[in-house]
């Protein structure tokens, strides 16, 4: 019977030691609906994450052994990935440091997880609280940057690379390696046609991923050609849609005629096989655009809607919110005819961003907030342009992946 009784108690035991041991997570969020961004499938489900991190997604049958220190009930609610504001700026110089420190904040409030500053001139700050944030040691969303903008001599932003050559475009390309910042951004406002490809094509060469406003001294199909992984705004696409592009380009680049003398000889030269040969190369080349369709809405209409009660502007200093002055001026001091033109653009390019979507290129959403961008705010901005996107013709679903979707894809992360 003792020997019995012995038996009996170690398979007892070795049975008790077969039961698998509980895995302890930090959270559980319980009984949410969870999106998925790939198909448009939405479950019901738990996520459980630990030490930061989504340690798993499924059910409590998919994870039997789970246990966790906090749960909180996500019974109908929706639970999908962090959004990405795909084009913002931290600038503005030393004295809106802290305004521009704020958008952290912002961000993460309006569930934005990850930002792509499109360059500015606080390039050593916000290289300070990208690495920061990746170490835990800040609040903030990640941010993936471009540092300074490569631009040609005297540019418009403050803190840019200036490039008179080709030797001055490789010395900016290893200025940006230094740096290591996460892509390079390219500006419009001085630099060459030649140095502008030149950029473009050595970026490539080194592996970099480019996006940049488009001169419209140079070609945009030969940019295209040339590597350009992204166009800022639609000015420039649309500029590639005209049938005179050439001739346009090189009145610009000869310096006849100027910037609202050139948008105006695109629009009575649009043309839709031009338009078709354009959003065509677009797609072989796989090239993302960056519609910022919320500012170019905001910007055309400030001689009708008064933003001076904006509940955000309370998160603001005044020197900061002094920089909208600018544009605000320029809207209001407008001839008649340039607003009329203005409202007329924001409608056609609500049009070809319609157009783009259906052709099957690919969209990243980005708000443009920042200094001098008058009432675009970081964080409720990006919210704005996914509703201006899904109001030009872009399914809900699709307008969601313009943001994290897209966005990681471009990037590669």
């Amino acid at each position: 019977m003792k020997v019995k009784f012995l038996l009996y108690s170690f398979l007892l035991i070795l049975l008790g030691s077969c039961s698998s041991p509980k895995t302890r997570v930090d959270l559980v969020l319980v009984n949410g609906y969870i999106v998925h961004l790939e198909d448009g499938k939405i479950t019901n489900e738990n996520v459980y994450i630990n030490e930061g991190s989504i340690y798993g997604i499924g059910t409590e049958e998919d994870f039997p052994n789970m246990e966790a220190k906090e749960e909180i009930d996500a019974s109908d609610k929706y639970i999908l990935p962090g959004f990405w504001d795909n084009h913002v700026h931290f600038r503005g110089g030393s004295n809106l440091i802290e305004d521009n420190r704020k958008f952290l904040n912002l961000f993460l409030a309006n569930g934005i997880t990850t930002v792509r500053d499109a360059g500015g001139d606080l390039g050593k700050e916000v290289l300070q609280w990208r690495d920061s944030i990746n170490k835990k040691e800040l609040l903030g969303p990640t941010i993936f940057t471009a540092g300074p903008k490569i631009d040609g001599p005297d540019p418009t932003w403050k803190g840019s690379l200036e490039v008179s050559n080709k030797a001055d475009v490789l010395k900016a390309l290893d200025s940006l390696t230094s740096l290591k910042t996460d892509f390079v951004k390219l500006y419009d406002s001085r630099i060459s046609s030649e140095n502008y490809l030149f950029a473009i094509e050595q970026a490539s060469k080194r592996g970099w991923i480019s996006s940049g406003h488009m001169p419209f001294s140079a070609n945009f199909k030969e940019a295209v050609e040339a590597g350009l992984n992204a166009s800022e705004h639609l000015y420039y696409v649309f500029k590639g849609c005209s049938n005179k592009e050439a001739e346009i380009t090189q009145l610009f680049s000869d310096k006849t005629i100027g910037f609202r003398e050139a948008l105006n000889k695109i629009i009575a030269s649009y043309d839709e096989e031009e338009a078709t040969k354009t959003i065509d190369l677009i797609k072989k080349h796989h090239t993302f655009v960056v519609p910022t369709l919320h500012i170019m809405h905001t910007l055309s209409y400030l001689d009708e809607e008064d933003h001076q009660n904006d509940p955000y502007l309370k998160y603001f200093s005044s020197e900061f919110i002094k920089t909208y002055d600018r544009r605000l001026n320029a809207a209001l001091g407008a001839t008649d005819k340039s607003i009329k033109d203005r409202k007329a653009l924001d409608s056609t390019f609500r049009r070809l961003n319609y157009r783009l979507y259906t052709s099957g290129v690919s969209l990243l959403a980005g708000s443009d907030c920042g200094a001098s961008n008058s009432y675009i705010y970081p964080g409720v901005s990006l919210h704005k342009e996914l509703a201006v996107l899904v109001s030009t013709g872009l399914t809900p679903l699709d307008a969601l992946k313009t943001s994290a979707y897209n966005g990681a894809a471009f990037l590669k992360k």
